[in-house]
């Protein structure tokens, strides 16, 4: 599934793929008989990320199938637990970071020519064929609805520093800048000029010794 296109449309049929291998089951010898049930672990390496923008399942990771199939008289119900390893980048600090996912699928494929094949549109229900269903696009869909939109490395992330773009989880809790008001900033390097640089300070200071200077000298004089 391309990276962004969320939850899938249902696919009305499979495509002729290799029955019985990745996500296509074979369900020949599980017979038409409803109640008959069948086990299926298998385990699947994907060959495209299959996900959203900012997560997802990468390319060359396995899916864990641990299913049961169950005929029922209108198809096959497929019920059990898809388990994935899922890459992502945080929304907030954009870090990546590595999850997993797991979701609970129930899903009825339906036999050719039943009823809810008959009475369904092609993208309300998935379809058999062939005597093989699959899954590829169940799961899509199931991802596409589980992985969130905007996925976070951890649920407290506070994200990044406004000002200067640090990682607030790198910089701490006392991370801050103080931001002067652009009238005033003239002013604030007169205010932090050291003693003997010609600050205002210092040109009072003078101004009020030559002035005390010049009384005494009168004084005397008188």
């Amino acid at each position: 599934m391309p990276a962004g296109s969320g939850s899938a449309p249902r696919k009305g049929s499979a495509a002729r793929r290799e029955p019985d291998a990745a996500f296509v089951l074979d369900v020949r010898s599980l017979g038409r008989r409803p109640g008959t049930m069948r086990e299926l672990h298998r385990t699947v390496t994907t060959v495209e990320r299959i996900g959203l923008d900012l997560i997802a399942v990468p390319v060359g990771a396995e899916i864990e199938l641990d299913l049961q199939q169950q005929a029922v008289s209108e198809g096959v119900l497929v019920t059990g637990t898809v388990r994935a390893p899922l890459e992502g980048e945080c929304s907030r600090c954009l870090e990546p970071f590595t999850d997993e996912v797991s979701v609970y699928l129930t899903e009825l494929f339906a036999y050719p020519d039943s009823t809810t094949e008959q009475t369904t549109d092609d993208d309300e229900s998935y379809r058999m064929i062939d005597d093989t269903i699959d899954l590829e696009p169940v799961i899509i869909d199931a991802f596409g609805v589980e992985l969130p939109l905007q996925p976070l490395c951890t649920p407290d992330c506070a994200g990044l520093c406004p000002e200067c773009g640090v990682r607030m989880a790198i910089a701490g809790s006392d991370h801050s800048h103080e931001i002067l008001d652009p009238r005033w900033a003239g002013l604030a390097k007169f205010a932090t000029a050291s003693p003997g640089d010609g600050s205002p300070d210092e040109g009072a200071a003078t101004a009020a010794d030559h002035s005390a200077d010049m009384a005494s000298n009168m004084t005397e004089e008188k």
